[in-house]
Protein backbone atom coordinates (compact mmCIF):
# COMPACT_ATOMS: atom_id res chain seq x y z
CA UNK A 1 0.00 0.00 0.00
CA UNK A 2 1.38 3.62 -0.97
CA UNK A 3 1.19 5.38 2.10
CA UNK A 4 1.47 8.68 0.84
CA UNK A 5 -1.47 8.02 -1.92
CA UNK A 6 -3.38 6.87 0.96
CA UNK A 7 -2.50 10.02 3.00
CA UNK A 8 -3.27 12.27 0.44
CA UNK A 9 -6.63 10.24 -0.11
CA UNK A 10 -7.71 10.35 3.35
CA UNK A 11 -6.27 14.22 3.66
CA UNK A 12 -8.05 14.91 0.67
CA UNK A 13 -11.70 13.60 2.13
CA UNK A 14 -11.07 15.12 5.33
CA UNK A 15 -10.13 18.47 3.89
CA UNK A 16 -13.66 18.11 2.16
CA UNK A 17 -15.14 17.71 5.42
CA UNK A 18 -13.33 20.53 7.31
CA UNK A 19 -14.53 22.75 4.26
CA UNK A 20 -18.20 22.13 4.66
CA UNK A 21 -17.63 22.34 8.16
CA UNK A 22 -15.98 25.75 8.24
CA UNK A 23 -19.31 26.76 6.08
CA UNK A 24 -21.70 25.09 8.93
CA UNK A 25 -19.76 27.62 11.59
CA UNK A 26 -20.06 30.45 8.58
CA UNK A 27 -23.80 30.25 8.65
CA UNK A 28 -24.41 29.46 12.19
CA UNK A 29 -21.79 32.50 13.27
CA UNK A 30 -23.77 34.68 10.77
CA UNK A 31 -27.12 33.81 12.00
CA UNK A 32 -26.33 33.26 15.79
CA UNK A 33 -23.33 35.21 16.57
CA UNK A 34 -21.85 34.52 19.98
CA UNK A 35 -24.43 35.21 22.49
CA UNK A 36 -26.14 32.65 25.49
CA UNK A 37 -27.52 30.84 23.30
CA UNK A 38 -25.10 29.77 21.23
CA UNK A 39 -22.89 29.15 24.57
CA UNK A 40 -25.67 26.68 25.51
CA UNK A 41 -25.74 24.62 21.64
CA UNK A 42 -21.89 24.50 22.20
CA UNK A 43 -22.57 23.14 25.60
CA UNK A 44 -24.77 20.95 24.68
CA UNK A 45 -23.04 19.27 21.69
CA UNK A 46 -19.95 18.79 23.75
CA UNK A 47 -21.83 16.94 25.89
CA UNK A 48 -22.11 13.73 23.06
CA UNK A 49 -19.09 15.08 21.51
CA UNK A 50 -17.44 14.13 24.75
CA UNK A 51 -18.71 10.90 24.69
CA UNK A 52 -17.64 10.24 20.94
CA UNK A 53 -14.34 10.96 21.76
CA UNK A 54 -14.03 8.84 24.97
CA UNK A 55 -15.76 5.68 23.50
CA UNK A 56 -15.75 5.94 19.98
CA UNK A 57 -12.84 7.50 18.36
CA UNK A 58 -11.20 7.51 21.64
CA UNK A 59 -10.85 4.37 24.02
CA UNK A 60 -12.56 1.59 21.48
CA UNK A 61 -11.04 2.04 18.48
CA UNK A 62 -7.66 2.34 20.18
CA UNK A 63 -8.26 -0.95 21.80
CA UNK A 64 -10.38 -2.72 18.98
CA UNK A 65 -8.32 -1.54 15.79
CA UNK A 66 -5.27 -3.56 17.25
CA UNK A 67 -6.87 -7.01 18.48
CA UNK A 68 -8.97 -6.46 15.06
CA UNK A 69 -6.13 -6.37 12.56
CA UNK A 70 -4.47 -9.32 14.66
CA UNK A 71 -7.85 -11.38 14.41
CA UNK A 72 -7.69 -10.83 10.51
CA UNK A 73 -3.53 -11.09 10.21
CA UNK A 74 -3.41 -14.65 11.96
CA UNK A 75 -7.01 -16.14 12.26
CA UNK A 76 -8.67 -15.51 8.97
CA UNK A 77 -12.25 -13.96 8.15
CA UNK A 78 -14.56 -16.07 9.89
CA UNK A 79 -13.26 -15.50 13.32
CA UNK A 80 -12.46 -11.86 12.92
CA UNK A 81 -16.50 -11.55 11.60
CA UNK A 82 -17.54 -13.68 14.83
CA UNK A 83 -15.37 -11.11 16.76
CA UNK A 84 -17.24 -8.03 14.99
CA UNK A 85 -20.56 -10.17 15.36
CA UNK A 86 -19.75 -10.07 19.44
CA UNK A 87 -18.46 -6.65 19.48
CA UNK A 88 -21.51 -5.37 17.73
CA UNK A 89 -23.80 -7.00 20.17
CA UNK A 90 -22.08 -5.44 23.57
CA UNK A 91 -21.89 -2.48 21.86
CA UNK A 92 -25.71 -2.48 20.87
CA UNK A 93 -26.62 -2.72 24.45
CA UNK A 94 -24.22 -0.83 26.35
CA UNK A 95 -25.05 1.99 24.03
CA UNK A 96 -29.13 1.92 24.66
CA UNK A 97 -28.27 1.76 28.64
CA UNK A 98 -26.07 4.95 27.98
CA UNK A 99 -28.32 7.15 25.82
CA UNK A 100 -31.66 6.31 28.09
CA UNK A 101 -29.42 7.57 30.59
CA UNK A 102 -28.37 10.54 29.47
CA UNK A 103 -31.65 11.61 28.24
CA UNK A 104 -33.03 11.54 31.47
CA UNK A 105 -30.11 12.79 33.77
CA UNK A 106 -29.87 15.74 31.08
CA UNK A 107 -29.99 18.49 33.90
CA UNK A 108 -27.71 17.35 36.14
CA UNK A 109 -24.85 16.29 32.73
CA UNK A 110 -25.23 20.04 32.22
CA UNK A 111 -24.82 21.58 35.26
CA UNK A 112 -21.60 19.76 36.16
CA UNK A 113 -20.19 20.55 32.56
CA UNK A 114 -20.99 24.08 32.78
CA UNK A 115 -22.00 25.82 35.63
CA UNK A 116 -21.87 29.11 34.64
CA UNK A 117 -25.18 28.79 32.42
CA UNK A 118 -27.15 28.45 35.31
CA UNK A 119 -27.26 32.29 35.58
CA UNK A 120 -29.30 32.54 33.11
CA UNK A 121 -32.14 30.02 33.45
CA UNK A 122 -33.37 29.92 29.56
CA UNK A 123 -29.71 29.71 28.50
CA UNK A 124 -29.85 26.27 30.82
CA UNK A 125 -33.16 25.73 29.82
CA UNK A 126 -32.64 25.57 26.29
CA UNK A 127 -29.20 23.51 26.97
CA UNK A 128 -31.00 20.84 28.68
CA UNK A 129 -33.43 20.54 25.86
CA UNK A 130 -30.95 20.41 23.29
CA UNK A 131 -28.43 17.90 25.07
CA UNK A 132 -31.62 15.53 25.61
CA UNK A 133 -32.19 15.51 21.40
CA UNK A 134 -29.00 15.31 20.70
CA UNK A 135 -27.97 12.48 22.83
CA UNK A 136 -28.37 9.54 21.01
CA UNK A 137 -25.66 10.85 18.66
CA UNK A 138 -23.04 8.83 20.84
CA UNK A 139 -24.94 5.76 19.99
CA UNK A 140 -25.02 6.48 16.16
CA UNK A 141 -21.22 7.82 16.24
CA UNK A 142 -20.33 4.43 18.12
CA UNK A 143 -21.33 2.56 15.75
CA UNK A 144 -19.68 4.58 12.70
CA UNK A 145 -16.56 3.93 14.91
CA UNK A 146 -16.88 0.35 15.20
CA UNK A 147 -17.54 0.62 11.18
CA UNK A 148 -14.43 2.60 10.48
CA UNK A 149 -11.98 0.79 12.43
CA UNK A 150 -13.13 -2.06 10.58
CA UNK A 151 -13.07 -0.78 7.13
CA UNK A 152 -9.86 1.22 7.74
CA UNK A 153 -8.17 -2.32 9.08
CA UNK A 154 -9.43 -3.97 5.00
CA UNK A 155 -7.71 -0.80 4.07
CA UNK A 156 -10.58 1.42 2.86
CA UNK A 157 -9.89 4.54 4.43
CA UNK A 158 -11.99 6.88 1.80
CA UNK A 159 -15.54 6.18 3.39
CA UNK A 160 -14.63 6.61 7.15
CA UNK A 161 -12.92 9.59 6.09
CA UNK A 162 -16.19 11.28 4.12
CA UNK A 163 -18.48 10.45 6.64
CA UNK A 164 -18.10 13.84 8.70
CA UNK A 165 -19.39 15.88 5.54
CA UNK A 166 -22.90 14.07 6.09
CA UNK A 167 -22.86 16.09 9.46
CA UNK A 168 -21.82 19.19 8.03
CA UNK A 169 -24.69 19.05 5.39
CA UNK A 170 -27.13 18.18 7.53
CA UNK A 171 -25.78 21.57 9.76
CA UNK A 172 -26.06 23.52 6.66
CA UNK A 173 -29.15 22.69 5.66
CA UNK A 174 -30.81 23.04 9.15
CA UNK A 175 -29.35 26.81 9.21
CA UNK A 176 -30.49 27.57 5.81
CA UNK A 177 -34.04 25.84 5.83
CA UNK A 178 -35.15 24.91 9.24
CA UNK A 179 -33.97 27.61 12.03
CA UNK A 180 -35.86 30.37 10.13
CA UNK A 181 -39.04 28.58 10.82
CA UNK A 182 -38.72 27.37 14.76
CA UNK A 183 -39.59 29.93 17.70
CA UNK A 184 -36.29 28.91 19.13
CA UNK A 185 -34.10 28.66 15.85
CA UNK A 186 -30.76 27.47 18.00
CA UNK A 187 -32.87 24.10 18.29
CA UNK A 188 -32.37 23.65 14.42
CA UNK A 189 -29.25 22.91 15.07
CA UNK A 190 -29.82 20.29 17.74
CA UNK A 191 -32.14 18.23 15.26
CA UNK A 192 -29.06 18.55 12.86
CA UNK A 193 -26.79 16.82 14.73
CA UNK A 194 -29.45 13.75 15.15
CA UNK A 195 -29.83 13.35 11.83
CA UNK A 196 -26.27 13.93 10.87
CA UNK A 197 -25.89 11.05 13.01
CA UNK A 198 -28.31 8.83 11.26
CA UNK A 199 -26.82 9.79 7.53
CA UNK A 200 -23.12 8.64 9.07
CA UNK A 201 -24.32 5.42 10.18
CA UNK A 202 -26.35 4.73 7.16
CA UNK A 203 -23.33 5.45 4.82
CA UNK A 204 -20.97 3.64 6.06
CA UNK A 205 -23.43 0.09 6.13
CA UNK A 206 -22.87 -0.48 2.20
CA UNK A 207 -19.11 -0.57 2.39
CA UNK A 208 -18.90 -2.98 5.57
CA UNK A 209 -21.72 -5.17 3.72
CA UNK A 210 -19.54 -5.42 0.49
CA UNK A 211 -16.47 -6.89 2.28
CA UNK A 212 -18.67 -9.23 4.41
CA UNK A 213 -18.44 -7.89 7.83
CA UNK A 214 -21.87 -6.19 8.30
CA UNK A 215 -21.89 -6.89 12.20
CA UNK A 216 -25.68 -9.10 12.96
CA UNK A 217 -26.96 -7.75 16.54
CA UNK A 218 -27.37 -10.50 19.03
CA UNK A 219 -30.19 -10.48 21.51
CA UNK A 220 -27.91 -12.57 23.61
CA UNK A 221 -24.93 -10.00 25.05
CA UNK A 222 -24.17 -12.91 27.88
CA UNK A 223 -22.91 -15.21 24.75
CA UNK A 224 -20.86 -12.47 23.38
CA UNK A 225 -19.30 -11.66 26.85
CA UNK A 226 -17.86 -15.21 26.58
CA UNK A 227 -15.88 -14.37 23.74
CA UNK A 228 -12.34 -14.42 24.50
CA UNK A 229 -11.28 -11.60 22.07
CA UNK A 230 -14.21 -9.21 23.21
CA UNK A 231 -12.75 -9.78 26.96
CA UNK A 232 -9.57 -8.67 25.28
CA UNK A 233 -11.11 -5.39 23.82
CA UNK A 234 -12.81 -4.43 27.08
CA UNK A 235 -10.18 -5.27 29.18
CA UNK A 236 -7.51 -2.96 26.73
CA UNK A 237 -10.97 -0.36 26.89
CA UNK A 238 -10.37 0.08 30.81
CA UNK A 239 -7.00 1.34 30.52
CA UNK A 240 -7.81 2.94 27.11
CA UNK A 241 -10.91 5.13 28.45
CA UNK A 242 -8.73 6.68 31.48
CA UNK A 243 -6.36 7.73 28.62
CA UNK A 244 -8.64 9.40 26.79
CA UNK A 245 -11.08 10.51 29.39
CA UNK A 246 -8.28 12.72 31.09
CA UNK A 247 -7.73 14.64 28.21
CA UNK A 248 -12.11 14.73 28.05
CA UNK A 249 -12.44 15.53 31.72
CA UNK A 250 -9.46 18.38 30.93
CA UNK A 251 -11.68 19.90 28.57
CA UNK A 252 -14.62 19.68 30.91
CA UNK A 253 -12.73 21.77 33.27
CA UNK A 254 -11.92 24.17 30.48
CA UNK A 255 -16.03 24.91 29.24
CA UNK A 256 -16.51 25.18 33.09
CA UNK A 257 -14.20 27.88 33.83
CA UNK A 258 -15.64 29.33 29.82
CA UNK A 259 -19.16 29.15 31.50
CA UNK A 260 -18.09 31.69 33.96
CA UNK A 261 -16.01 34.16 32.16
CA UNK A 262 -17.85 36.48 29.63
CA UNK A 263 -20.64 35.96 27.50
CA UNK A 264 -19.43 34.20 24.39
CA UNK A 265 -16.45 32.78 25.57
CA UNK A 266 -17.39 29.03 25.50
CA UNK A 267 -18.58 30.33 21.54
CA UNK A 268 -14.92 32.36 20.61
CA UNK A 269 -13.29 28.92 21.44
CA UNK A 270 -15.45 26.60 19.30
CA UNK A 271 -15.50 28.60 16.32
CA UNK A 272 -11.05 28.95 16.88
CA UNK A 273 -11.51 25.45 17.97
CA UNK A 274 -13.16 24.81 14.49
CA UNK A 275 -9.85 26.50 12.44
CA UNK A 276 -7.68 24.66 14.60
CA UNK A 277 -9.36 21.73 13.79
CA UNK A 278 -7.95 22.00 10.03
CA UNK A 279 -4.76 21.17 10.36
CA UNK A 280 -5.13 18.65 13.38
CA UNK A 281 -7.17 16.56 11.39
CA UNK A 282 -5.72 16.97 7.80
CA UNK A 283 -2.95 15.69 8.94
CA UNK A 284 -2.61 14.60 12.69
CA UNK A 285 -6.27 12.83 12.73
CA UNK A 286 -5.40 11.46 9.20
CA UNK A 287 -1.78 10.04 9.43
CA UNK A 288 -3.04 8.67 12.66
CA UNK A 289 -5.83 6.66 10.88
CA UNK A 290 -3.21 5.13 8.19
CA UNK A 291 -0.81 4.74 10.79
CA UNK A 292 -2.73 2.28 13.74
CA UNK A 293 -3.53 -0.17 10.98
CA UNK A 294 0.19 -0.56 9.22
CA UNK A 295 1.84 -0.40 12.68
CA UNK A 296 -0.49 -3.01 14.40
CA UNK A 297 0.30 -5.45 10.94
CA UNK A 298 3.88 -4.29 11.58
CA UNK A 299 3.47 -5.29 15.40
CA UNK A 300 1.79 -8.50 14.70
CA UNK A 301 4.56 -9.81 11.69
CA UNK A 302 7.52 -8.35 14.46
CA UNK A 303 8.32 -6.23 12.04
CA UNK A 304 10.78 -3.92 14.66
CA UNK A 305 12.45 -1.96 12.02
CA UNK A 306 9.19 -1.69 9.90
CA UNK A 307 7.23 -0.19 12.63
CA UNK A 308 10.03 2.22 13.75
CA UNK A 309 10.84 3.33 10.04
CA UNK A 310 6.78 4.16 9.61
CA UNK A 311 6.73 6.32 13.05
CA UNK A 312 9.86 8.57 11.68
CA UNK A 313 7.47 8.75 7.94
CA UNK A 314 5.33 10.25 10.13
CA UNK A 315 7.03 12.54 11.99
CA UNK A 316 8.77 14.10 9.08
CA UNK A 317 5.49 14.96 7.50
CA UNK A 318 4.28 16.49 11.16
CA UNK A 319 7.09 18.70 11.31
CA UNK A 320 7.03 19.29 7.45
CA UNK A 321 3.25 20.53 7.17
CA UNK A 322 2.21 21.17 11.08
CA UNK A 323 5.08 23.76 11.65
CA UNK A 324 3.82 25.90 8.69
CA UNK A 325 0.11 25.69 10.08
CA UNK A 326 1.13 26.63 13.34
CA UNK A 327 2.94 29.91 11.84
CA UNK A 328 -0.05 30.48 9.28
CA UNK A 329 -2.48 30.86 12.63
CA UNK A 330 -0.65 32.67 14.91
CA UNK A 331 0.37 35.18 12.11
CA UNK A 332 -2.75 35.51 10.01
CA UNK A 333 -5.42 35.21 13.02
CA UNK A 334 -7.36 38.14 12.25
CA UNK A 335 -7.73 37.29 8.28
CA UNK A 336 -8.65 34.00 8.86
CA UNK A 337 -11.34 34.83 11.35
CA UNK A 338 -12.73 38.06 9.81
CA UNK A 339 -13.14 36.30 6.25
CA UNK A 340 -14.40 32.98 7.95
CA UNK A 341 -16.62 34.56 10.37
CA UNK A 342 -17.30 38.10 10.02
CA UNK A 343 -20.80 38.01 8.74
CA UNK A 344 -24.19 39.01 10.53
CA UNK A 345 -24.29 38.87 13.90
CA UNK A 346 -20.12 37.95 14.73
CA UNK A 347 -18.99 41.26 15.51
CA UNK A 348 -15.67 42.99 15.45
CA UNK A 349 -15.34 41.66 19.62
CA UNK A 350 -15.99 38.17 18.05
CA UNK A 351 -13.22 38.58 15.97
CA UNK A 352 -10.96 40.13 17.71
CA UNK A 353 -11.66 37.69 20.88
CA UNK A 354 -11.56 34.48 18.70
CA UNK A 355 -8.36 35.83 16.86
CA UNK A 356 -7.14 35.53 20.43
CA UNK A 357 -7.55 32.25 21.18
CA UNK A 358 -6.52 31.20 17.57
CA UNK A 359 -2.67 32.75 18.00
CA UNK A 360 -3.04 30.61 22.02
CA UNK A 361 -3.74 27.18 19.62
CA UNK A 362 -1.09 27.73 17.10
CA UNK A 363 1.43 27.86 19.82
CA UNK A 364 0.44 24.24 20.70
CA UNK A 365 -0.15 23.13 17.34
CA UNK A 366 2.43 20.69 16.61
CA UNK A 367 1.88 19.28 20.07
CA UNK A 368 -2.19 18.64 19.13
CA UNK A 369 -1.02 17.02 15.67
CA UNK A 370 2.51 15.09 17.51
CA UNK A 371 -0.07 13.17 20.07
CA UNK A 372 -2.16 11.88 17.48
CA UNK A 373 1.10 10.41 15.87
CA UNK A 374 3.33 9.22 18.78
CA UNK A 375 0.44 7.64 20.81
CA UNK A 376 -0.46 4.80 18.33
CA UNK A 377 3.14 4.09 18.66
CA UNK A 378 1.94 2.69 22.19
CA UNK A 379 -1.69 1.55 20.70
CA UNK A 380 -0.64 -0.80 17.96
CA UNK A 381 1.31 -2.37 20.50
CA UNK A 382 -1.94 -2.81 22.74
CA UNK A 383 0.05 -1.01 25.31
CA UNK A 384 -2.13 2.09 27.04
CA UNK A 385 -0.92 2.06 30.51
CA UNK A 386 1.68 3.71 29.42
CA UNK A 387 -0.20 7.24 27.55
CA UNK A 388 -2.34 6.65 30.33
CA UNK A 389 0.32 7.31 33.28
CA UNK A 390 1.29 10.60 30.89
CA UNK A 391 -2.15 11.94 30.30
CA UNK A 392 -2.40 12.12 34.16
CA UNK A 393 0.70 14.16 34.31
CA UNK A 394 -0.90 16.63 31.26
CA UNK A 395 -3.57 16.93 33.05
CA UNK A 396 -2.42 18.36 36.32
CA UNK A 397 -0.08 20.10 34.08
CA UNK A 398 -2.75 21.88 31.79
CA UNK A 399 -5.12 23.16 34.91
CA UNK A 400 -2.20 24.40 36.50
CA UNK A 401 -1.23 26.60 33.73
CA UNK A 402 -4.99 27.88 33.33
CA UNK A 403 -4.29 29.36 36.83
CA UNK A 404 -1.76 31.25 35.46
CA UNK A 405 -3.09 31.85 32.40
CA UNK A 406 -6.88 32.40 32.90
CA UNK A 407 -6.58 35.37 35.15
CA UNK A 408 -4.18 36.60 32.51
CA UNK A 409 -5.65 36.32 29.04
CA UNK A 410 -9.11 34.89 30.03
CA UNK A 411 -10.72 32.27 27.85
CA UNK A 412 -7.29 32.39 25.37
CA UNK A 413 -5.81 31.56 28.35
CA UNK A 414 -7.61 28.20 28.03
CA UNK A 415 -6.78 27.11 24.71
CA UNK A 416 -3.06 28.17 25.40
CA UNK A 417 -3.10 25.97 28.42
CA UNK A 418 -4.53 22.89 25.80
CA UNK A 419 -1.87 23.26 23.68
CA UNK A 420 0.81 23.72 25.86
CA UNK A 421 -0.33 20.92 27.35
CA UNK A 422 -0.14 19.02 24.42
CA UNK A 423 3.51 19.50 23.64
CA UNK A 424 4.21 18.02 27.24
CA UNK A 425 2.00 15.01 26.16
CA UNK A 426 4.36 14.80 22.63
CA UNK A 427 7.61 14.86 24.28
CA UNK A 428 7.00 12.72 26.90
CA UNK A 429 5.46 9.96 24.45
CA UNK A 430 8.75 10.47 22.01
CA UNK A 431 10.44 9.48 25.67
CA UNK A 432 8.86 6.59 25.81
CA UNK A 433 9.20 5.13 22.74
CA UNK A 434 13.07 6.29 21.86
CA UNK A 435 14.18 4.97 25.57
CA UNK A 436 12.23 1.22 25.00
CA UNK A 437 14.20 1.22 21.69
CA UNK A 438 10.13 1.41 19.80
CA UNK A 439 11.50 4.17 17.67
CA UNK A 440 14.77 4.65 16.50
CA UNK A 441 15.58 7.99 14.59
CA UNK A 442 16.29 7.86 11.17
CA UNK A 443 19.57 9.76 9.78
CA UNK A 444 19.31 13.22 8.83
CA UNK A 445 17.26 14.60 11.34
CA UNK A 446 19.39 18.14 12.58
CA UNK A 447 19.36 19.26 8.51
CA UNK A 448 15.76 18.47 7.83
CA UNK A 449 15.10 20.85 11.20
CA UNK A 450 17.55 23.38 10.36
CA UNK A 451 16.58 23.85 6.90
CA UNK A 452 12.79 23.90 7.83
CA UNK A 453 13.34 26.65 10.59
CA UNK A 454 14.67 29.06 7.74
CA UNK A 455 11.75 28.21 5.61
CA UNK A 456 9.50 29.13 8.61
CA UNK A 457 11.20 32.27 9.05
CA UNK A 458 10.94 33.48 5.46
CA UNK A 459 7.23 32.24 5.97
CA UNK A 460 6.26 34.63 8.88
CA UNK A 461 7.72 37.11 7.50
CA UNK A 462 6.06 37.36 4.41
CA UNK A 463 2.56 36.13 6.24
CA UNK A 464 2.88 39.32 8.07
CA UNK A 465 3.88 41.64 5.67
CA UNK A 466 1.27 40.35 2.77
CA UNK A 467 -1.55 40.51 6.06
CA UNK A 468 -0.88 43.90 7.02
CA UNK A 469 -1.37 45.22 3.44
CA UNK A 470 -5.08 44.87 3.91
CA UNK A 471 -8.10 46.36 6.73
CA UNK A 472 -9.77 43.30 7.41
CA UNK A 473 -12.38 44.30 9.57
CA UNK A 474 -13.46 47.15 6.73
CA UNK A 475 -13.30 44.65 3.87
CA UNK A 476 -17.04 43.13 5.56
CA UNK A 477 -18.61 45.31 3.14
CA UNK A 478 -16.54 43.73 0.36
CA UNK A 479 -17.19 39.81 1.35
CA UNK A 480 -15.45 38.76 -2.11
CA UNK A 481 -12.75 41.07 -1.76
CA UNK A 482 -11.80 40.05 1.40
CA UNK A 483 -11.73 36.36 0.10
CA UNK A 484 -9.60 37.28 -3.04
CA UNK A 485 -7.20 39.08 -0.91
CA UNK A 486 -7.14 35.80 1.75
CA UNK A 487 -6.66 33.49 -1.08
CA UNK A 488 -3.64 35.68 -2.41
CA UNK A 489 -1.94 36.21 0.81
CA UNK A 490 -2.31 32.24 1.37
CA UNK A 491 -0.62 31.38 -2.11
CA UNK A 492 2.17 33.79 -1.13
CA UNK A 493 2.88 31.78 2.23
CA UNK A 494 2.76 28.93 0.13
CA UNK A 495 4.98 29.56 -2.88
CA UNK A 496 7.45 31.33 -0.03
CA UNK A 497 7.43 27.98 2.79
CA UNK A 498 7.41 25.25 -0.27
CA UNK A 499 9.80 27.03 -2.61
CA UNK A 500 12.08 27.57 -0.05
CA UNK A 501 11.94 23.94 1.13
CA UNK A 502 12.96 23.20 -2.88
CA UNK A 503 15.72 26.15 -3.06
CA UNK A 504 17.38 24.17 0.25
CA UNK A 505 17.05 20.41 -1.40
CA UNK A 506 13.68 19.07 -0.21
CA UNK A 507 12.45 16.52 -2.52
CA UNK A 508 8.72 15.41 -2.79
CA UNK A 509 9.72 12.12 -3.70
CA UNK A 510 11.96 11.61 0.21
CA UNK A 511 8.60 11.60 1.54
CA UNK A 512 7.17 8.69 -0.07
CA UNK A 513 6.29 5.30 1.74
CA UNK A 514 4.89 2.41 1.31
CA UNK A 515 3.24 -0.65 3.47
CA UNK A 516 2.74 -4.14 3.01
Amino acid sequence: MNLHKTLATVSGMTMLSRVTGLLRELLIARAFGASAYTDAFFVAFRIPNLLRRLFAEGAFSQAFVPILAEYRNQKGNEPTKQLVDHVATILTWALLATCALGIIAAPAIVYFIATGLKSDADAFASSVTMTRIMFPYIGFMSFVALAGGILNTWREFRVPAFTPVLLNLSFIAASLFAAPHLSQPVYALAGAVFVGGVLQLAFQLPALRKISMLPRISFNPKAALKDEGVRRVLKQMVPATFAVSVAQISLIINTNIASHLENGSVSWLSYADRLMEFPTALLGVALGTILLPSLAKAHADADKDEYSSLLDWGLRLTFLLALPSAVGLATLSEPLTATLFHYGKFDQESVAMTGRALIAYGVGLIGLILVKILAPGFYAKQDIKTPVKIAILVLIATQLMNLVFVPWIAHAGLALSIGLGACINAIFLYWGLRRRGIYVANKGWLLFLVRLAGALLLLAGVALWTAGQFDWLALQAHPLWRVGALTAVLLACGITYFGALLAMGFRFSDFKRTSS
